[in-house]
């Protein structure tokens, strides 16, 4: 005979998953709340972003300079304007090699586009002139009619341009700010909440900011492992242009998938141009085998040691933030769940009971990051 069920366990039960349901319920309300105000803010808190990752990559020579005496504001200004002058070499070691060799290039498109005529017009297509022709014109025909749709993606692709300048020297001068002042808002914070709060928001703010110069540091080192192997690749092919290309690839590993794809394609048509369709191909084989071990690899691997998370955490991260909010997720994602691990980590050592151990195969110290050199310190 089978044991019946308790009512009064049962009913407890229901109740307890009916509370957990609708505290659960709300989290995800105030969350999305949340959500909902951080896009109504996006043009303040993207520039706000964007100036804290440029921080973690300008705090150490910053932190060395006021360790020897400078003061805070001249240190910043240097470092800042330093950083100015790196970006100014690297755009200027990229486009002066191509503009010295814009004729050969420019020389190299027109015969690759004949060769491609003449590719068409033989087997196994035998697509004679007159239809070459035929298609040429109409493809016009299709631009003419199209000239008003143009015009507007021009004006919104200028307005996305004009956005990111705008962007860009908000960043800027947000940088310079952290940079000079920076090392004062944690004390300042501290002593604007109340109770308790004065000192958890400062601790987590602070191991945010570790994790925060881990993530880039890792991002860079990614970028600088894409670069080394896509310009040996190209080296060896003797594809020309080999450094502003090894060069591009490094500063678009910042910019998470359309960055390798820009990179890629500039390097594929450089090489098409140059050396032919079969180097070409081989670039495109270089490339494509490279994002792969990256992607798959290398970011999952560096990231997980450097923020504590599990490549697999790291991969999904990157998934979900892409369909979501497309390149802007991508890029915000990995950082975006090391501070919710960053958050969690906290919040468990406050409730679990003083003497208690972290249960079993749990760790039971924060990640990797907190170990790094804070770039921010907690005092002036």
């Amino acid at each position: 005979m089978s044991a019946s069920l308790s009512s009064a366990k049962s009913a407890a039960a229901l109740r307890t998953a009916a509370r957990v349901s609708a505290e659960s319920l709300l989290v995800l309300l105030m969350a999305a709340v949340a959500l909902w105000i951080l896009g109504r803010m996006w043009s303040v808190v993207w520039p706000l972003i964007v100036g804290l990752f440029l921080t973690t990559l300008t705090w150490p020579p910053t932190r060395f300079l006021r360790r020897h005496g400078w003061p805070p504001a001249l240190a910043a200004t240097t470092v800042t304007l330093s950083f100015l002058l790196v970006v100014a070499g690297i755009v200027a070691l990229i486009s002066v090699p191509v503009a010295s060799q814009s004729g050969e290039l420019s020389k190299g498109v027109v015969e690759g586009i004949q060769r491609l005529r003449e590719w068409a017009a033989g087997p196994p297509l035998n697509i004679g002139q007159d239809e070459l022709t035929g298609a040429f014109d109409s493809a016009v025909e299709r631009v003419q009619s199209s000239i008003g749709s143009m015009v507007t993606a021009v004006v919104s692709g200028v307005g996305t341009v004009f956005s990111g300048v705008v962007t860009a020297f908000l960043a800027l001068f947000l940088m310079f700010f952290f940079l000079k002042d920076g090392p004062r808002f944690l004390p300042w914070l501290a002593r604007q909440l109340p109770g308790r709060l004065a000192v958890d928001v400062p601790v987590v703010a602070e191991r945010s900011w570790d994790t925060l110069g881990a993530f880039v540091r890792s991002q860079a080192f990614v970028g600088l492992l894409d670069a080394v192997f896509i310009g040996l690749g190209l080296w060896i092919l003797d594809v020309p242009l080999v450094w502003p290309l090894a060069v591009l690839t490094f500063v678009s590993a910042f910019v998470p998938i359309v960055g390798a794809l820009f990179a890629g394609l500039v390097a594929v048509l450089i090489a098409l141009v140059s050396n032919g369709p079969t180097d070409a191909l081989i670039v495109l084989a270089i490339i494509v085998v490279v994002q792969q071990l990256e992607g798959n690899v290398f970011q999952p691997m560096i990231q997980s040691r450097g923020l504590g998370l599990h490549a697999a955490v790291v991969l999904l991260a990157v998934t979900l933030g892409g369909s979501l909010a497309g390149i802007v997720g991508s890029l915000l994602a990995v950082p975006v769940a090391a501070l919710v691990a960053v958050f969690w980590n906290y919040l468990r050592e406050q409730l679990v009971e003083p003497g208690q151990d972290p249960a079993p195969g749990e760790p039971d110290e924060e990640p990797d990051a907190d170990a790094s050199p804070a770039p921010v310190p907690a005092a002036p």
